[in-house]
């Protein structure tokens, strides 16, 4: 492994190759849907992955943060959804961006609509956020009638915009089966059309649907019920995504490698640096057993298979401990590398905050 020799502490390996072929579907189902492409950008958070959606004539991305708006912004993205309540405290911030791009605010209380027309000194455009059955955040659905006066009050502002309703079916993470993903869906674009409907019988003409999960976006095929789509974690994918039937394990774009410090053979164990403030804490349940990562080791094209029965069973801030089997745990030396792939890859890559490609 001559690419991987530098390597002396836990390190974000990207396989290039995979996150393209992420990127091409996903943009290929929303071309022959002719719906608008929205990527989330807070899974990669990488202005130069930010370049590789350009070829799939990508304009306009999703974000998290008005920080990472501005970060995108400067690197020459300039139309911008923030996916997160607007944050009337961030004002300064939103004049700023609002005077150089076109931005995307969403709101669901009409107190922010009134601060934000109050005090807004540039045009934005503005999205409601619905409740389809997350529970996270968002006007719930069937509250048709306080959806219908946001609208107003919006449509009623000079400096606000209305787009349309946006959603983010996060229930879907919960998945087990494919067809449960795709009943997920087709409820979600229901009750959003349902919206929809509402709000024009009260007079509001143009009305955009906007979704957004991964699971989503990588098992259904025909998205011509909405306008615009914005999953984000496809780019990578995850152990997450792939227990729940998203992506395959060849579609899984990184894996961080770590290095092997301890080996304790009385509970067939492998202590490797790489923990928490790496891998995150987010963990998925297989066989009754919790896992913190799935193990794999590095090769000339960046990782193996994912090796059957070894995980990573416990995590502390630095500290990684692998579970073994006879075979890993006998050909393993105190300094070789492991490879992890992560639970939640957006998790990880914040924590990370740097890629390394195979070459």
């Amino acid at each position: 492994m001559d690419n991987f020799q530098d390597i002396v502490k836990p390190t974000l390996i990207l396989n290039k190759e995979r996150a393209l072929r992420n990127i091409e579907r996903i943009a290929s189902k929303a071309r022959k849907s002719g719906v608008r492409f929205r990527p989330h950008f807070k899974t990669h958070q990488s202005a130069e992955i930010g370049e590789w959606f350009k070829e799939f004539n990508v304009k306009g991305i999703t974000v998290s943060s008005l920080d990472m708006a501005i970060y995108f912004a400067k690197n020459g993205w300039n139309d911008i959804t923030v996916a997160f309540p607007a944050n009337i405290r961030e004002l300064k911030k939103m004049n700023h961006l609002a005077e150089q791009i076109q931005l995307n605010l969403l709101v669901e209380s009409k107190e922010t609509v009134q601060y934000l027309a109050q005090n807004l000194k540039s045009a934005v455009n503005i999205w409601i956020k619905i409740d389809t059955g997350y529970r996270r955040t968002g006007i719930q659905w069937d509250h048709f009638e306080e959806i219908a006066q946001l609208t107003k009050q919006i449509e009623q502002a000079s400096s606000l915009t209305f787009s349309g309703i946006l959603t983010h079916s996060g229930h879907s993470y919960k998945a087990v089966l494919k067809q449960e993903i795709k009943e997920i869906y087709s409820d979600t674009v229901s009750k959003m059309k349902q919206v929809k409907e509402r709000l024009i019988s009260t007079g509001t003409e143009r009305i955009e649907i906007s979704i957004g999960d991964t699971p989503c976006c990588s098992i259904v095929e025909d998205f011509s019920e909405v306008d615009e789509i914005r999953p984000g974690n496809f780019v990578f994918y995850d152990v997450m995504q792939l227990a729940i039937g998203s992506c395959s394990e060849e579609d899984i774009a990184v894996a961080i490698a770590c290095p092997v410090v301890a080996k304790h053979e009385d509970r067939h164990e492998i202590v490797i640096y790489g923990g928490a403030v790496h891998l995150s804490k987010d963990s998925i349940m297989e066989n009754r057993k919790r896992i913190f990562g799935k193990i794999a080791l590095p090769t000339p094209t960046g990782w193996s298979s994912i090796l059957p029965d070894c995980y990573v069973c416990a995590l502390s801030q630095e500290h990684g401990i692998v579970k073994a089997t006879d075979d890993l745990f006998g050909k393993t030396k105190i300094g070789d590398l492991l490879m992890v792939l992560p639970i939640h890859s957006c998790l990880t890559v914040d924590l990370m905050q740097e890629y390394h490609t195979i070459e």
